[in-house]
């Protein structure tokens, strides 16, 4: 492996164009392997900042272990990636740090946030942190966030303010803080039932939020939950599609695009088009992927969808980069 830890790029024959929407289909331009170098690398991120792609994970001797450490590379190109930071737990208590995601605050810094994990029966099971740098490299002594017990899985900055979902094995609550360090519960039942836990929010230029969470339990079936500012009452209605690792993404154009990991028809990475008002997901692409997959970042630049996942479908499980040509919106 080269120093800049390129890795040779992917076959895309595993990837298929589905569902058309608007001019043409959507197509892998490229799809590469970024990083293997732990025995089990999972959980990605993507952010675009400073000019350069940076991409975060989880390292670990498994898909569950009690060693995690969150990795941070960054690309100017996606193809040439460099390491520059490697995160360990700021507490022996929770000793697995478990889906790093990154995104940057209003005023221009990273930020990262992970939970610690702890399975050993009696101990703090959860804890959440977030971390924050200018560049990538050095970053700040974590700050505990949200309340023990609690997982929140993803911020969303809107307005100068940060919005989370967080998750226990029962009900998920929204928090809302105005610093990213302190949260305060806003809606503290926001949906409870078959055990609902990771979720993605995103919001329209109307100020509406959308929510795409998960549930594991029965039903097990994604939900796509809607609110208007202050976002204390909820509209939700079932996706029927059973999704994990849910990433959300409104297009400069105004679709919504969601990725995440699809079951049905056997296990993969997927992309697909969110219609909230029909409450539908349609998927159009499917990446190269299988086993232990999805969990991916997402982001646009220079007309292409970008990608970061994780996937075991070449035998060991590695962080992938993925590049999208989407069709034309309609109309």
């Amino acid at each position: 492996m080269q120093a800049t830890w390129m890795l040779a790029a992917a076959g895309v024959a595993a990837g298929a164009c589905l569902a058309a929407e608007g001019e043409g289909a959507a197509k892998i331009v490229e799809v590469r392997r970024i990083w293997d170098r732990a025995p089990h690398n999972a959980f990605t991120d993507l952010v675009r900042f400073d000019g350069r792609w940076v991409c975060t994970f989880r390292e670990g001797t498994g898909h569950v272990s009690h060693d995690g450490k969150v990795r941070v590379i960054a690309s100017k190109d996606g193809a040439e990636w460099a390491p520059l930071a490697l995160l360990t737990t700021p507490s022996a208590d929770v000793p697995d740090l478990r889906d790093p995601k990154l995104t940057v605050t209003p005023d221009g810094r990273l930020m990262l946030t992970a939970a610690g994990a702890n399975r050993t029966p009696g101990a703090a099971a959860m804890r959440t942190y977030a971390w924050s740098s200018s560049d990538g490299k050095d970053w700040a002594e974590p700050v505990r966030i949200g309340d023990d017990g609690f997982w929140l899985w993803r911020v969303t900055w809107h307005k100068g303010a940060a919005y989370t979902v967080g998750y226990n094995r029962k009900i998920v609550c929204l928090y809302r803080s105005a610093d990213g360090r302190t949260f305060q519960t806003l809606v503290d039942r926001l949906f409870e039932e078959g055990y609902p836990n990771e979720a993605s929010l995103a919001f329209g230029p109307d100020d509406t939020c959308l929510c795409l969470l998960r549930r594991d339990g029965k039903p097990n079936t994604a939900m796509l939950g809607t609110a208007r500012p202050p976002y204390a009452k909820w509209t939700w209605r079932d996706l029927g599609a059973r999704l994990g690792g849910p990433k959300l993404l409104r297009l400069p154009d105004g679709r919504w695009l969601a990725g995440g990991r699809r079951y049905d028809g056997g296990v993969r990475m997927s992309l697909m088009w969110l219609d909230p008002a029909a409450g539908k997901l349609s998927e159009f692409l499917r990446l190269p992927s299988g086993g232990d997959t999805s969990y991916p970042g997402l982001g646009m630049h220079d007309g292409l969808l970008w990608v970061s996942y994780y996937s075991s479908h070449e035998k060991k499980t590695g962080i992938y980069l993925a590049k999208a040509a989407l069709p034309r919106k309609p109309g």
